[in-house]
C-alpha cells in the first residue's frame, strides 16, 4: 500500500490519507496508515500518528519521525495553535455565509453503536465556517475547528441544517462522507503548512458547486 506524501522534512511527513483508510487498525485489525509506517522511517523508534481523522475523512495526516517533533506537534493541536482547514458538501445551504459553532460534545454509547451528541457537560467545542458556494439542494463549506473534537464537524454542520453529504450516522444520507482535511498549518520552527487535494469521490459535488481543479472557484 502507498500513500502519497504531502509534506516532508526530518520531523515530519503529512500523508494524503485515504477515506476510508484508518489511521490505525484497532481491535477488529484490517488496513491502517500504520501499515506504511516501516517506509516511512527506518529508525528504531517511531513514527507516531501527531493526531487522528476519521476513517472516512480525506487529507492532511500528521506524522511525526522523531520522538521531540511528536511532542511539539501534539502541543500545538492540544493548544489549539494548529491551524486546521476542512471542506466538507453539505446537504442544503445554512441561512448565513458564515459563523461560528461552540456547542459542547459528549459520546453517547446505545446498544445500536455510539454518536457524538450537544450536550452541556460535554467538552468545549468551537468551529468557524464559511459558505464557499452552492449547488442543486447541497453547499460547499470550508470549516476551520478551534477545537479537536470527534465527530464535530459532522455534529456541527447538523446543527446548521446540513448534515455532510454521505454522512449517516448525522443525516448525510447513504454513500461516501464529504469531508476532507483540505490543509494543515503547525506553527513550529519551521512552520509545516501541507494541502491535500480534492479526493475524486468528491469532484462531482464540488464542481456542482463552482470549485475548479485549476483554482478554488470554476
Amino acid at each position: 500500500m502507498q500513500i502519497p506524501i504531502l509534506f516532508r522534512d526530518q520531523r515530519f511527513v503529512v500523508l494524503d490519507k485515504p477515506a476510508g483508510l484508518a489511521v490505525h487498525a484497532g481491535p477488529r485489525g484490517g488496513p491502517s496508515v500504520e501499515d506504511v509506517f516501516p517506509s516511512l522511517s527506518r529508525r528504531r523508534d517511531g513514527p507516531w500518528l501527531a493526531h487522528r481523522l476519521d476513517a472516512d475523512t480525506a487529507g492532511c495526516l500528521v506524522v511525526a519521525l522523531r520522538h521531540a517533533a511528536l511532542i511539539a506537534a501534539q502541543a500545538a493541536f492540544a493548544e489549539g495553535r494548529a491551524e486546521k482547514t476542512y471542506w466538507a458538501i453539505v446537504r442544503g445551504t445554512p441561512a448565513t455565509e458564515s459563523g461560528i459553532v461552540d456547542a459542547p460534545l459528549l459520546r453517547q454509547t446505545a446498544p445500536t453503536g455510539w454518536r457524538m451528541l450537544t450536550d452541556p457537560k460535554g467538552q468545549r467545542a468551537v468551529t468557524e465556517w464559511q459558505l464557499r458556494g452552492r449547488g442543486p439542494g447541497i453547499s460547499w463549506i470550508e470549516f476551520r475547528p478551534r477545537t479537536g473534537r470527534t465527530h464535530q464537524i459532522r455534529v456541527h454542520a447538523t446543527l446548521l441544517g446540513c448534515p455532510l453529504l454521505g454522512d449517516p450516522v448525522y443525516g448525510g444520507g447513504p454513500g461516501r462522507l464529504h469531508l476532507l482535511a483540505r490543509a494543515i498549518r503547525l506553527p513550529l520552527d519551521p512552520p509545516l503548512v501541507a494541502e491535500a487535494p480534492v479526493p475524486a469521490h468528491m469532484l462531482v459535488a464540488m464542481a456542482a458547486c463552482g470549485f475548479s481543479q485549476s483554482g478554488t472557484k470554476a
